[in-house]
């Protein structure tokens, strides 16, 4: 199983966040947006996993605590690629959420789960391979309330890249 830990929104802020996509979308020439189920925020991506480290992520999450906090997206942005940028939703900065971030991180780190050392830099991917004139632009401020967190499996369903909750911490 393919497995990351995130927070997935309410219908409201998916609803922002599409129109965000379609507003990219509209100014791109190309590009491979994230369908609206899909839409997340990644807080540990973990990779391959058997049973057993499954049980061990559920444990970690279960294991931290945390007290509802907002999130307000403000911003989209991208990380440039040669075939096409990944454009993003990105959120102001907020401590609750790089705590949350960092004890999870610890909590799997020491569970055994090998994890990417790059610093946490949270963002809502809207799509890959885009390929637009446009630049980086802010945006009015939305979001909500995270109370809860995700176990995500990654699978590709007759060909659709699809995420499902396995497991929901609040």
């Amino acid at each position: 199983m393919r497995l990351f830990l995130a927070v997935n929104f309410t219908n409201e802020t998916r609803a922002q966040l599409l129109a965000l996509q379609d507003e990219l979308r509209a100014r791109s020439k190309r590009g491979r947006f994230s369908t609206p189920e899909n839409l997340h925020l990644t807080l540990v991506f973990l990779g391959e996993c058997d049973d057993k480290q499954s049980a061990s992520a559920i444990a970690a999450m279960e294991a931290i605590c945390f007290e509802p906090f907002p999130i307000l997206v403000d911003k989209i942005g991208r990380f440039k690629r040669e075939a096409g940028d990944i454009w993003w939703a990105g959120l102001q900065e907020n401590e609750p959420l790089g705590k949350l971030q960092q004890n999870l991180t610890d909590e799997l780190a020491a569970a055994g789960f090998k994890l990417e050392r790059r610093k946490y830099s949270p963002h809502i991917t809207l799509g890959r391979d885009v390929i637009t004139d446009e630049i980086p632009w802010k945006t009015e401020p939305f979001g909500e309330t995270v109370n809860s967190i995700d176990l995500m499996k990654s699978e590709r369903i007759q060909g659709k890249l699809t995420y499902a909750s396995i497991f929901s911490r609040k």
